[in-house]
C-alpha cells in the first residue's frame, strides 16, 4: 500500500517545481501568473500570498475552469510545505493544464522568508 509521501513522490516526476525566491520575482515584476493557495479554509484565513487566489485541494479540480479558462496561463500552486500542492498540479495537467509548478517549500517557507502575506 502506498503512502501520502509515496504519491507525492511519484507526482513530482512530472510536476514542475519553481523555487519561494522564483515566485516573489515573478510577483515583483508584476508577470502575468496565476498564484493559487490550495490549503484548507482555516489555513488561508490564518494568512496567505498577496494576490493569491485560493482554491482548496478538495475543489480545485472542479472550479479551476471557472477561475482559469487558458490552459496554457502559468499557475503557481502552493500549500503549507508544497505536498498537496504537488498532487493539485499533477490533477491540473491531467486536465489539460500546461504551464503548473508547484511552489517549494510552500506558505511556511514564504513566510519564513519574510515574503508579504495578507490576513484579509
Amino acid at each position: 500500500m502506498k503512502k501520502f509521501s509515496d504519491l507525492v513522490e511519484d507526482a513530482k516526476i512530472g510536476v514542475m517545481e519553481i523555487s519561494i525566491h522564483d515566485v516573489g520575482e515573478k510577483i515583483i515584476n508584476e508577470e502575468n501568473v496565476h498564484i493559487v493557495d490550495v490549503r484548507e479554509d482555516n489555513e488561508w484565513e490564518k494568512g496567505h500570498i498577496c494576490g493569491a487566489i485560493h482554491l482548496s485541494r478538495g475543489i480545485i479540480e472542479r472550479d479551476i475552469g471557472k477561475i482559469i479558462k487558458d490552459a496554457g496561463a502559468e499557475i503557481v500552486l502552493y500549500c503549507a510545505r508544497g505536498y498537496r500542492s504537488v498532487l493539485a498540479a499533477e490533477s491540473l495537467m491531467k486536465m489539460g493544464y500546461r504551464n503548473v509548478k508547484s511552489m517549494i517549500g510552500g506558505y511556511k517557507e514564504w513566510e519564513k522568508a519574510g515574503h508579504l502575506i495578507s490576513r484579509e
